[in-house]
């Protein structure tokens, strides 16, 4: 099973820089991004995500986000795709970062979601 990350961010240049650094540990994850709102404004688009997962060529994806209204809207998202979707409520950078650095490496989906926890924003 092959996965990819997803990146959303109420700014534009967040989101591509997050994947920029997350590119450099992760030749081979497909990651895509959805950052700003449709008119390139602070804020986020579901439409964006939804291309998001549409453009990331894996089936199952694990998506990481800034702020509460992107986590509303990733979630609306979800609903309309036929990707599997893992949500992640993590710091941002740190969150993907690991999470994409252990998909790299070839770790399970259990063992990254372990790692991930200790990330975890309340």
């Amino acid at each position: 099973m092959a996965y990819g990350v997803v990146i959303v961010s109420h700014v534009e240049q967040i989101a591509e820089g997050v994947k920029n650094l997350i590119s450099q540990v992760a030749a081979d994850v497909p990651i895509t991004t959805a950052g700003g709102t449709d008119d390139h404004q602070v804020g986020t688009s579901m439409e964006k995500i939804q291309k998001a997962f549409d453009d990331n060529s894996a089936d199952e994806i694990l998506a990481f986000y800034d702020l509460g209204s992107a986590k509303m809207n990733l979630e609306m998202a979800i609903e309309f795709t036929d990707k599997q979707i893992h949500l992640y409520d993590v710091a941002l950078i740190e969150g993907s970062y690991t999470a994409t650095a252990l998909l790299e490496a070839g770790t399970k989906l259990d063992d990254i979601e372990v790692q991930l926890k200790p990330l975890k924003i309340k």
